[in-house]
C-alpha cells in the first residue's frame, strides 16, 4: 500500500486508513483482530480511533491488539481528544481536560505513546493559544509524536495553525480531518486550501459517503447495512435523497466504463486528491475491509476524475 507523508512533517502514513468507530459494538473484538491483521498484512499502516469511539472500548481492543495481533511498531497510531458527552459541556479543550484525556488514551490503548494525536473539536470556551500549548506539553513529554485537528471550519483551523507558525519551534499541526467525499465536497470551499496554506494535510473521513457511493442503496436498503440499524440510520440518512442518488448513478456510470466496483471509483476520487494524506475507511466487517484492499490499485484516468468533478461540483454540503 502507498505511504505518503502528512504535511510538512516526517510522519508517513498508508494513503487508506483503517477506522474503529464500530469496535466494541458493530464490530467485535473477534473480527477488530482479523480486520487489524488483514490491513497491515496489506501494508497498511494508519488506524484511526478517538477517545469517545464506543465509550473508548475502540482504544481498548486496539490496545489489546496491539499487543496480540500485530507489532505496535507497525501501526500509525491516531486518535483524537475534546469532546466530554459526559461532562458539564459538550467540548472541553483545556489544557486540564486536554492532558488528562491524553493520559486516559494511553491506558486505554496500553501504549507508552499515539503517533497522532488530534484536537476533534474546536472548543469557543478555551483560549486557542491554551488548548495548542497543551498539545505542545504532550510532545515535549513524548506521549504524542505528531498532533493535528479534525472536524473545524476552515477559520478555525487557519487560526490553530497560525499561532503555531507564528513562532520558531512549536510544533505544527501537520493534519486536519474532514468528511471529504464526493457526496460532500464541503472541504473544497475554504478547508483543504487552508491546510495547504499551512502545510498540513486532509486525512479525508467516511470518504464512500457513509456507505451510500458504494451503491450498496441504489435498489433499498440492505437488511445488513448501517441504514437498517436504528442507532446507525441517522448517520446515513442524509445521503439517501435524490441529489445524493444522482452523484451515485455518475459514479456507477464511471465504475462500469472501468469494469471496477463504485466502491473503488468513490475511494480512489477522495483518496487522491491533492492535499489529501489517507482516506479513513470504516469498515464493520472483514469482508467489507477486504472489498476496500481489493481496489488499492484502483487509479482514476483524468478524464474519469474530471467528469466526476463536474459532475459533482455543486453538489457540496
Amino acid at each position: 500500500m502507498e505511504q505518503r507523508q502528512v504535511g510538512r512533517s516526517g510522519l508517513w502514513v498508508s494513503r487508506t486508513a483503517l477506522g474503529t468507530m464500530t469496535w466494541g459494538k458493530d464490530t467485535s473484538e473477534e473480527e477488530a483482530g482479523q480486520q487489524l491483521t488483514a490491513f497491515v498484512d496489506a501494508g497498511g499502516t494508519l488506524v484511526d480511533t478517538a477517545d469517545i469511539y464506543t465509550g473508548g472500548q475502540s482504544e481498548r481492543i486496539l490496545g489489546r491488539l496491539l499487543r496480540a495481533a500485530v507489532r505496535r511498531d507497525d501501526v500509525v497510531v491516531a486518535t483524537k481528544t475534546g469532546h466530554t458527552p459526559e461532562g458539564y459541556r459538550p467540548v472541553d479543550a483545556s489544557r486540564r481536560h486536554l492532558l488528562a484525556s491524553l493520559d486516559a488514551s494511553l491506558r486505554r490503548l496500553q501504549t507508552d505513546y499515539v503517533d497522532l494525536w488530534q484536537l476533534h473539536v474546536f472548543d469557543p470556551a478555551t483560549p486557542p493559544e491554551e488548548s495548542l500549548a497543551a498539545m505542545e506539553a504532550a510532545v515535549a513529554a513524548g506521549k504524542a509524536r505528531y498532533v493535528g485537528a479534525g472536524n473545524l471550519e476552515a477559520w478555525q483551523f487557519a487560526t490553530l495553525a497560525t499561532w503555531q507558525r507564528a513562532q520558531p519551534g512549536r510544533v505544527p499541526l501537520v493534519s486536519v480531518g474532514t468528511e471529504y467525499s464526493l457526496l460532500n465536497r464541503g472541504a473544497d470551499r475554504g478547508l483543504r486550501p487552508a491546510a495547504a496554506a499551512a502545510g498540513a494535510h486532509v486525512i479525508a473521513w467516511a470518504p464512500l459517503g457513509r456507505g451510500v457511493l458504494s451503491a450498496k442503496y441504489r435498489n433499498g436498503t440492505p437488511p445488513d447495512s448501517r441504514a437498517a440499524f436504528p442507532h446507525m440510520a441517522p448517520y446515513v440518512e442524509p445521503y439517501l435523497d435524490d441529489r445524493s442518488r444522482r452523484v451515485v448513478e455518475s459514479v456507477c456510470t464511471a465504475a462500469e466504463g472501468l469494469g471496477v466496483p463504485p466502491l473503488a471509483v468513490a475511494l480512489s476520487w477522495a483518496r487522491d486528491q491533492e492535499g489529501v494524506a489517507a482516506a479513513v475507511t470504516g469498515p464493520r466487517t472483514l469482508a467489507q475491509l477486504e472489498e476496500v484492499l481489493g481496489v488499492e490499485g484502483v487509479e482514476l484516468p483524468p478524464e474519469i476524475r474530471d467528469a466526476l468533478d463536474d459532475a459533482t461540483a455543486r453538489q457540496e454540503r
